[in-house]
């Protein structure tokens, strides 16, 4: 499988490796962190089926799912994960996504994950709009999103149906005009 490496200030993005599962169940186990996330918490079994999940998607040609590990440079240690899919080849459409450990907010590295994902989605895969959601009761994604450029165009209602409740989503984006001007 081919490295998939971009480079921020702070932080790397790389292919996930079967040796990552201690520090996905890290930041998956942990229900602060999921709290807003349609998944989670996670256990071993689960961490394995996804990162062998993203091992396969990795392989299919086209591509149209880039799940990548967040590595801190400094250290070198896996503190998050990161998401670009392709939503509509047809119309040079994706969406992005994001999640670190508990111990890594407040950083700015959400920020930079988000702005690898959106340059990376303009610049190598040629899409012309990039979107992302997140829960309204989470205020620190939504600050992110704005922090990259996107733009909020309101609220999905009942868009997920998670832990026993339906939940709204927020949903923002940006052109790929916006990204480059």
């Amino acid at each position: 499988m081919t490295q998939w490496w971009l480079e921020g200030a702070t932080v790397a993005l790389r292919e996930y490796r079967a040796e990552d599962l201690d520090a996905v169940l890290r930041y998956a186990a942990d229900p602060e962190v999921t709290r807003y996330l349609p998944w989670g918490p996670e256990g071993a079994e689960e961490v394995r089926d996804f990162l062998g999940q993203v091992a396969s998607a990795a392989l299919r040609t086209p591509r149209d799912q880039y799940e990548v590990a967040v590595v801190r440079k400094d250290s070198g240690e896996m503190i998050g994960g990161g998401r670009l899919g392709i939503l509509s080849a047809a119309n040079r459409r994706g969406d992005i996504g994001y999640v670190l450990r508990r111990d890594q907010w407040g950083l700015g590295l959400g920020s930079e994950v988000a702005r690898l994902l959106v340059d990376f989605g303009f610049s190598s895969l040629g899409l012309h709009r990039i979107e992302a959601t997140c829960d309204p009761k989470n205020g620190a994604s939504r600050r992110v999103l704005e922090k990259v450029g996107m733009t909020f165009e309101g609220m999905r209602r009942h868009d997920f149906f998670v832990r026993e409740a339906w939940r709204d989503s927020l949903l923002f984006s940006i052109l790929e005009g916006e990204w480059r001007g």
